[in-house]
């Protein structure tokens, strides 16, 4: 059978010279085939199809090195490999992403096991502090209210608010410095 005028049969053992018109003929002659066999190893039309779509783009991109006798064989054959190398890849990345996702895992539980431990060591420290000093950094924190808020409802003064936080601060430094 032949391809084209200046193609010899796919058989023979004469090489084929690819320009625009033998690939356009290739491509109506096994783009077919070759999808149905992509599709057979990869069972899904996408990944079939860009398999095939990968082996074209190949043959064209290498059309003035390539030396070809047998047309059908070789591109079969490219299928099969590209085929089998899409596989080893997905298994590749498959097995990465459940390796990042395990390692993420981990480290999630970490951090949230440090958090724990972070929230009860302030915790502590926030109790043991002198109960007007407890009472302004606690509103100010876990409430959110302002410092006018604070002093309006404490009926203290503005300056005095500001001045409980900033040692509600201090006590939290240097106790959270001496426990690392």
């Amino acid at each position: 059978m032949y391809i084209c005028d200046d193609l010899e049969t796919p058989h023979s053992n004469t090489s084929i010279s690819i320009n625009a018109e033998t690939f356009d003929t290739l491509f109506q002659e096994y783009w077919k085939r070759m999808y149905v066999f992509a599709l057979k190893t990869m069972e899904d039309e996408d990944e079939a199809k860009e398999i095939v779509q990968d082996v074209f783009k190949s043959l064209w991109e290498r059309r003035e090195t390539l030396n070809i006798k047998d047309v059908e064989r070789y591109l079969l054959r490219s299928v099969k490999l590209k085929s089998l190398e899409h596989i080893r890849n997905k298994c590749t990345r498959q097995r990465h992403h459940e390796v990042i996702q395990t390692q993420s895992q981990v480290m999630y539980e970490d951090q949230q096991l440090q958090v724990k431990e972070l929230a009860s060591k302030l915790n502590t420290i926030v109790e043991g502090l002198p109960r007007q000093c407890k009472n302004v950094f606690k509103m100010s924190r876990e409430q959110g209210l302002t410092n006018k808020e604070i002093a309006q409802i404490l009926l203290i003064s503005e300056r005095a608010v500001e001045y409980h936080i900033s040692k509600a601060l201090l006590v939290l430094r240097t106790n959270l410095a001496e426990q690392d």
